[in-house]
C-alpha cells in the first residue's frame, strides 16, 4: 500500500515544510529549534524514540530501564503543534521532487518537503567484517543494549548450570573491543557487576572470578582524551580488574571466543561466550543513498561531505547533520550532533526571514567524560584535566543535565542511587528472548 503525504504550496500562507529523518540529538534538537518557527516539521523515524546514546552501556549492564533514556518521541514533542511524526524506515530521498519515501510494514508512505535536514545518525563498523556481529554485538540502539544484558546476565547463569570445570572460565570471560569511552565504560561497569553487584547471589560460581579483557588496536585507552587521563584511566581499569590488552588486532569472532593478532605477529585464541563491540562508527546507509543522488564523494566511515553550514552541496535546502556529516574531522559525539542540528534549523529560520548568506556552523567543544567506575570518572574541559570522585560528580551532572525530561531524571537519579550507594542493579530482568534460552518453536537460537 502506498500513501502520499504530499502538500503543493497553493500560497504564500501555507508553511514551509520541514522534514527532519531521526529523532537522535541532531533531529530531535534541530526540530525544538523550528517551535516557533513558521514551519511544518515532520519527523520521520523508525524507532519512534529519542535515545540518548552515551548511557547505552548502562541498560545493557542493568542501571538503568530503556525508557529511561530513550523517551518516546511523540512525548517529547507533544507541546510543540507545528511538529508530527511518522514511523517509517526511509527508503528513498528524491531530491529533484523534494520527496522523501519511507516504510513501514506494508505501508509506504511519500512525504513532499521545502528543506530537509538528514539526521539520521550511526550504527557499528566491523571494518569489512560483518560477520562479527552475530557474536559481537555493537552498542548503538536499544536493541543492543538489551541484547547484551540478555546475553551478560545469561553468561553468569551458564557458569552457575555449567558442570564442565574447562567449559565454565569461557562463560565468565567478558571481552570488549576497542578502548574508546563506550568500551572503557562497559569494562568497567561488567567488573562491578562481577565483583560486587552478583557477589553473593550464586551458590556455584564466584562471580569475581570473571575475566574482563578490553582489547584494541591502538597504543592506549581512551586516545581521543589527553595522554595524562589516558593513563589514569587504564590504572583504575586495572586495579578494578579490567585486563586491557593493547596494540592487538581482531582477526576472528565466533562462539566461543575470540581470535588476536599481535603488534609482532603472534596469533592468541581467547575463549570467551560474551563479546562486545566498540570498536568502530560507520554513518547511516543513508548516507550512500544521499550521496549518490547528490554526486558526492562519502569518507571512509561512510559520512557525507558538506558545506560549512552543512548543507549539502548544490542543495542548499538538504542539511546534513550530527554522525552522518563530513566537516572538518568534527568527532562524532553528542554534542556536535545537538549543535549541528540547532545550526541547520537556525538556517531555516534564517532564510525565511529572508537571509540569503549561509551562516558556517561553529563547534563549541563542550570537554569530554568518561565514567569507569563508581566513584572515577575522566574529564578533559579544554585545558583543564579532571580526574577520580570529582569527574564522577562532574559526569553525574553533565548526563542528568542532558537527559530528556523532568520524569526521567527523576527516575534516572533514584536508580543511580540504587546502583552507585549501594551495589543494586534495579534492571536485571531479561525476557526469554533476551536471554540464552531458546524459544519453543523457534528454529534459530536468538542468542550467540
Amino acid at each position: 500500500m502506498r500513501t502520499t503525504l504530499r502538500r503543493v504550496q497553493a500560497n504564500a500562507d501555507e508553511p514551509h515544510r520541514v522534514v527532519i529523518i531521526g529523532s537522535g540529538f541532531a533531529g530531535l534538537f534541530a526540530a525544538r529549534r523550528l517551535a516557533r518557527a513558521p514551519v511544518s516539521v515532520t519527523v520521520v523515524d523508525q524507532t519512534m524514540h529519542h535515545l540518548f546514546q552515551p548511557l547505552l552501556y548502562q541498560v545493557a549492564t542493568g542501571i538503568l530501564s530503556e525508557g529511561e533514556i530513550a523517551p518516546a518521541t511523540r512525548d517529547v514533542l507533544r507541546r510543540q503543534a507545528n511538529a508530527s511524526v511518522i514511523l517509517g524506515r526511509v527508503t528513498g530521498i528524491d531530491l529533484e521532487a523534494r520527496t522523501v519515501t519511507s516504510r513501514a510494514i506494508d505501508r509506504e508512505l511519500v512525504t513532499s518537503y521545502d528543506s530537509l535536514i538528514v539526521a539520521a545518525g550511526a550504527g557499528s563498523s566491523y571494518f569489512g567484517h560483518d560477520e562479527f556481529a552475530t557474536h559481537a554485538p555493537g552498542l548503538k540502539t536499544v536493541d543492543d543494549a538489551l541484547e547484551l544484558r540478555g546475553r551478560i546476565f545469561g553468561a553468569f547463569e551458564m557458569a552457575e548450570i555449567e558442570n564442565d570445570p574447562q567449559a565454565r572460565p569461557a562463560w565468565l570471560s567478558f571481552v570488549i573491543v576497542g578502548a574508546g569511552a563506550t568500551g572503557v565504560e562497559m569494562a568497567g561497569q561488567i567488573a562491578e557487576l562481577a565483583h560486587k553487584t552478583l557477589r553473593s547471589d550464586f551458590r556455584h560460581i564466584n562471580p569475581a572470578d570473571a575475566r574482563i579483557l578490553l582489547v584494541d588496536a591502538g597504543p592506549r585507552v581512551l586516545p581521543q582524551f589527553d595522554e595524562r587521563l589516558s593513563h589514569k584511566a587504564a590504572d583504575h581499569l586495572r586495579q578494578i580488574g579490567v585486563e586491557i590488552h593493547l596494540n592487538v588486532r581482531v582477526t576472528g569472532v565466533d562462539q566461543s571466543g575470540i581470535d588476536l593478532v599481535t603488534e609482532d605477529a603472534e596469533h592468541q585464541r581467547i575463549e570467551a561466550r560474551t563479546k562486545v563491540w566498540a570498536a568502530g562508527v560507520q554513518a547511516s546507509s543513508l548516507g550512500a543513498l544521499l550521496a549518490d543522488a547528490a554526486g558526492v564523494p562519502l569518507d571512509r566511515g561512510g559520512r557525507v561531505p558538506v558545506m560549512p553550514n552543512c548543507s549539502l552541496s548544490g542543495r542548499p535546502e538538504v542539511f546534513v547533520v550530527g554522525d552522518m556529516m563530513s566537516l572538518r574531522d568534527l568527532p562524532g559525539v553528542a554534542e556536535v550532533a545537538l549543535q549541528s542540528g540547532r545550526h541547520a534549523a537556525g538556517e531555516i529560520e534564517r532564510r525565511l526571514a529572508g537571509g540569503t548568506a549561509p551562516a558556517p556552523f561553529r563547534y563549541r567543544d563542550l570537554g569530554m567524560l568518561a565514567s569507569i567506575s563508581k566513584n572515577f570518572a575522566v574529564a578533559e574541559l579544554g585545558p583543564i584535566r579532571i580526574w577520580g570522585l570529582a569527574g564522577w560528580l562532574l559526569w553525574l551532572f553533565v548526563h542528568l543535565t542532558f537527559l530528556t525530561g523532568f520524569k526521567n531524571r527523576i527516575s534516572t537519579l533514584f536508580h543511580w542511587a540504587v546502583s552507585f550507594i549501594g551495589r543494586g542493579r534495579a534492571e536485571r530482568t531479561t525476557t526469554v528472548r533476551e536471554s540464552l534460552v531458546p524459544v519453543p518453536g523457534d528454529d534459530q537460537l536468538h542468542r550467540g
